[in-house]
């Protein structure tokens, strides 16, 4: 069974500024210091990828993925399409701004292993990819 997630946070950045990071996937390896590969292998006609080929290492276990995504005017979801240590990763990442010029921006999660792993286990590993995901987003759109 998948584990899901989901949190949020403040950034002190307009959306545009979020979006140029949380779409920029061949940065990704800059700021998310678990990703140590990102490949856009297909993307929309406005350039927005709808296929890209994840490497991580999360320090236990590694896995190599492909997630397909799609994007609406304050969203982006995802998908797995295929991972080598992966059932699912489901997600969206989704802004909304703020009247004094912040975003909020929230992260939903679900994620399941391909090996089976006791259940705390599975809810940390998801709750320490979302938090550690939003606050290194975070501290590149304000950097920006």
């Amino acid at each position: 069974m998948a584990d899901s997630v989901s949190d949020s946070i403040v950034v002190d950045a307009g959306p545009d500024a979020v979006w140029d990071v949380i779409a920029d996937f061949d940065a990704y390896p800059e700021w998310n210091d678990e990703i140590t590969s990102a490949e856009v292998l297909n993307a929309d006609e406005d350039g927005g990828g709808t296929r890209v080929r994840f490497e991580v290492d999360a320090g236990v276990i590694g896995a190599t993925f492909t997630l397909a995504y799609t994007y609406t005017d304050d969203s982006m979801s995802w998908w797995l399409v295929e991972g080598d240590k992966l059932r699912k990763n489901d997600g969206t990442y989704r802004l909304e701004e703020r009247d004094d010029g912040t975003t909020v921006v929230t992260y939903e999660l679900e994620i399941e292993a391909a090996v089976p792993l006791p259940g705390l286990v599975k809810r940390q590993a998801a709750r320490r990819i979302v938090t550690r995901a939003l606050s290194s987003m975070r501290d590149q759109a304000e950097a920006a």
